[in-house]
């Protein structure tokens, strides 16, 4: 059985848990209005050049300042909670991981969605992430296909100071304050991947501190309301208790929590139990990568063969979606980007890749994953 390629894969992150520590890897032309903050009281206000407008959100003032330099945004219609995405994610589904592509990315970007890719990960990090060659892969595969923006879930990330390269340039200004750094974020996601709005937008890992979590976090569902995104989640969140203390303090509760898939976090088994129990979506990155020992066993070989799949990634693949999972999928060859679509076609046409609960049981203990099936 062939081996998959293991370019695309996101590589792991040099993370030190609770030490607010990136990789990361592997998901408009209008630019976004700032916002301004009463702060202390309402007493202090922190803001950027540019015209102002008042909004009112939950009893705080947010004030929005357009750059002067950029074109006046299309501002998508407003609703009282964030807006339904484009796409369900409740159908089992692939997600395109862009990482590591540097200046192919647009070339793949747009490969996986002729090859039928609908969702697209990115991150507005260029130390790891060339989020702008995501939205011309994005643009040029929309010019060839009979497909609208309307039909792809397109998902980035905000990614802290701790997590750039600071030789480079800077999405946002590393001196402003956390809500205004997640404001110039987006604004530069939407001129980035050139749409007017964000169907996920994900905090790339926790900060150091808690307080500095919600911060961030709620500057991301002022963005949901104010339709610039649709959903929020976050990724590189290994413990369950700083999980369960976001979502209590979240009003928009997290859609998403994308983690590395491997052996040293236990494979997120009470996080993943608690994601089932909120109906938040687990995404899965260095999924290959993380068990090519167990890929490589003649075990999985042959229950590979047995469900007619090419390879055992597909079967790895197959695994995830049975759990209820996403994986995240940065292959870089055209024929493994078709086999891994055909797969997700066979799983949504009803075909069972494994035929029972005691099969997913066998595989999952091949990984090392010694627990019932969540």
């Amino acid at each position: 059985m062939k081996s998959r390629d293991k370019v695309g894969q996101r590589r792991p992150a040099k993370l030190q848990l609770g030490r607010h520590r990136h990789h990361q890897s592997p998901r408009s032309n209008a630019g976004l209005n700032n916002y301004f903050f009463a702060v202390i009281g309402g007493l202090s206000i922190v803001g950027i050049i540019g015209s102002v407008s008042l909004n009112i959100l939950h009893g705080n003032r947010s004030i929005l300042s357009g750059d002067q330099n950029l074109e006046e945004p299309h501002k998508p219609a407003q609703k009282e909670e964030h807006m339904k995405i484009s796409l369900p994610l409740s159908t089992p589904f692939l997600i395109y991981g862009t990482a590591w592509k540097k200046d192919s990315t647009a070339n793949f970007v747009s490969e996986a969605i002729i090859s039928g890719f609908r969702h697209i990960d990115t991150a507005c990090q260029p130390k790891h992430y060339n989020e702008l060659g995501v939205g011309n892969g994005i643009h040029d595969a929309l010019s060839k296909l009979p497909l609208t923006r309307e039909e792809l879930y397109i998902q980035t990330k905000f990614t802290s100071v701790d997590g750039q390269d600071l030789n480079q340039a800077l999405p946002f200004n590393k001196d402003a304050p956390i809500s205004t750094q997640v404001t110039e974020s987006v604004r530069t996601s939407l001129r980035n991947l050139r749409v007017d709005y964000i169907d996920g937008l994900v905090l790339h890992s926790p900060f150091r501190e808690m307080t500095s979590t919600f911060l961030a976090w709620d500057a991301m569902e002022r963005a949901v309301r104010e339709g610039y995104v649709r959903q929020i989640g976050i990724s590189n969140c290994y413990h369950l208790e700083t999980f369960k203390r976001l979502y209590e303090h979240a009003t928009i509760k997290p859609s998403v929590l994308q983690n590395r898939f491997y052996a040293d976090s236990g494979f997120d088994t009470r996080l993943r139990s608690y994601c089932k129990e909120k109906g938040v979506q687990y995404q899965s990155f260095w999924t290959l990568t993380a068990s090519r020992r167990a890929l490589a066993s003649s075990k999985a070989r042959t229950m590979a063969e047995n469900a007619g799949l090419e390879s055992t990634q597909l079967l790895m693949y197959a695994y995830m979606i049975n759990l209820g999972h996403t994986p995240l999928d940065g292959t870089t060859s055209r024929q493994h980007m078709q086999q891994d679509m055909k797969l997700v076609e066979r799983i949504r046409g009803g075909d069972k890749i494994f035929q029972n609960d005691a099969e997913l049981k066998v595989f999952g203990a091949l990984l090392g994953i010694q627990e019932a099936i969540i």
